[in-house]
């Protein structure tokens, strides 16, 4: 008797081939193809406990590492009520409350640069973990201050802080996440950010009733609590295993890339693809120097990446978002709302639209892709701030006019969150070498912090000086311009692993729009 390899068919006594379809198989046979069914239906079983391990232990590094943005949310949210408050107790002046709004901006762009080196020399993991201690310094000083000057140090701190986190987080994030979740896992901090906002919004809404000498200083007590979910965080997450092939810990960066890629076969190729990233860094770790001169004087696709990353983090903010966070209520007011519970209520519904329609990116950032959700954002912030800009010149004061500029406001920071808001750092985290990662994120970061500041410092007098209306006419222009630096400057990244996309920066194509190239779709096929 005869049986044909594979299992494919079989031959009767005679040498007859009976077929692949013949119904009288022998025994034996059936009992091994049936053991072979076992066999693989186990190791199917086992391939999906690992992977639904991975992406659990990987999402809860995303979260664990997005805890620090709470900290920037709170603050930013908490601020724009609180200072109405302060204003009142210590009878600040009105260029006194810019710069206090305003300098966590600035400050925290010495926070990024720092942040960036530290994460080099001690790790990501616990860089997060000193910007938490020196926020949560900051925030202590800021609720016991007694006068304007020792508010200042304890904002300076919180803005130190606070540069640190920007800087790192997304970093982490990206490099401990498989390549067809980064996107997502990445603009966590934006969520975390957005959940902050609308805590330091509904802090403010609680606490309000209460006496002005008091009420304030407990909004601002209340953001030391996230320290002790960070410290726990510090327990968990492992560092980044890019991170520990540049210290040459090559053996504790498989096993913390075998915790977060779904076969054996993909922590092996990961490995070799950021030991060949990583260079000389393999060998020995690189010098600062070495660092900062590539910079001064980058080569052609490093200076595609630094256009492309500084410049999306600074459009992110000279659109005027913080403007519309921090002084949502003085722009309610302008548009004809009156007293303080109506417009901290009003800003709670701003917080709220913010933080849901962050959801709505994490969910397409990885499906979509950067691009598409970046023009959405950017055309739907033109819209909202052109709108805004006519309702403050012709409509204010009626109660359609206040409908339509809670409205218009509520629409903006939507579109800001849908796309330009997570996307920014998703991009800034991902396109750059692995050995100049940190710093040019840092860098990013410190063109953001200085837009912000400029932003959120001159606000209030920019709008007296040619009315608040014209101002928005101003950002909606903005706006307009930078869906133009979306369309020439920013490739599309979904579907690429980091390394891959170090290669996209080396041609020219990076400049014409997002392409899909022939590899790429077989890339985005296998995975």
């Amino acid at each position: 008797m005869g049986n044909q390899e594979n299992g494919i068919g079989e031959m009767g006594l005679s040498g007859i081939h009976l077929g692949s379809k013949n119904k009288y198989r022998r025994m034996d046979s059936q009992l091994a193809d049936d053991g072979g069914l076992d066999d693989a239906s186990l190791q199917q079983q086992q391939q999906e406990e690992r992977r639904r391990t991975t992406r659990k232990y990987v999402f809860a590094c995303a979260i664990f590492a997005s805890l620090n943005s709470v900290l920037l949310g709170y603050d930013v949210g908490v601020m724009s009520g609180a200072i109405l408050f302060i204003h009142e107790d210590l009878k600040i002046t009105e260029v006194q409350e810019e710069v206090l709004v305003g300098c966590l901006s600035v400050i925290s762009l010495v926070g990024s640069l720092a942040g960036g080196r530290t994460a080099d020399a001690i790790g990501r993991k616990w860089t997060m973990g000193l910007a938490a201690i020196i926020f949560q310094t900051g925030a202590a000083i800021m609720t016991l201050a007694p006068s304007f000057e020792i508010l200042m140090v304890g904002r300076l701190l919180a803005g130190v802080a606070i540069g640190f986190g920007l800087t790192v987080a997304p970093v982490y994030i990206a490099e401990i996440s498989p390549t067809v979740s980064r996107g997502s896992l990445t603009a966590f901090p934006e969520i975390f950010i957005n959940i902050g906002i609308l805590l330091g919004y509904v802090s403010n809404y609680a606490f309000s009733g209460l006496p002005s000498h008091t009420n304030w200083r407990i909004m601002l007590a209340v953001g030391i609590l996230p320290s002790v979910f960070i410290g726990f965080a510090l327990c968990v997450i492992p560092e980044s295993p890019r991170w520990l092939v540049m210290q040459n810990r090559v053996e504790e960066a498989k096993t913390v890339l075998s915790k977060t890629n779904e076969s054996d076969a993909e922590v092996e190729e990961r490995l070799a693809e950021i030991q060949l990233a990583a260079g000389t860094s393999n060998g020995e770790k690189y010098e600062e120097k070495a660092v900062w001169r590539e910079f001064l004087n980058p080569s052609p696709a490093l200076r595609r990446m630094l256009v492309t990353g500084i410049g999306i983090q600074c459009f992110q903010q000279v659109t005027g978002i913080d403007a519309v966070v921090y002084y949502s209520p003085a722009i309610l007011k302008e548009a004809g709302l009156h007293g303080n519970s109506k417009l901290l209520g009003a800003t709670v519904a701003v917080g709220i639209t913010k933080t849901v329609f962050i959801l709505v990116a994490i969910f397409l950032t990885d499906k979509l892709g950067r691009k598409p959700l970046l023009y959405v954002s950017t055309i739907g912030m033109t819209i909202c701030l052109f709108t805004l800009g006519i309702t403050l010149s012709f409509l204010k004061g009626g109660s359609f006019g206040i409908d339509l500029a809670v409205l218009s406001i509520c629409a903006n920071v939507a579109f800001f969150s849908v796309g330009i808001g997570p996307i920014c750092w998703v991009l800034t985290s991902e396109i750059f070498p692995l050995k100049l990662r940190a710093q040019a994120a840092a860098l990013g970061a410190v063109g953001n912090r200085i837009c912000s500041g400029f932003i959120s410092m001159s606000f209030l007098s920019v709008a007296r000086a040619i009315t608040m209306s014209r101002t928005f006419f101003i950002f909606s222009a903005v706006s307009a311009i930078s869906v133009a630096f979306v369309y020439a400057c920013v490739p599309e990244t979904k579907g690429k692993s980091l390394e891959q996309i170090e290669e996209l920066f080396q041609g020219e194509q990076v400049w014409e729009g997002s392409r899909v190239e022939l590899g790429d779709v077989e890339q985005l096929v296998q995975k």
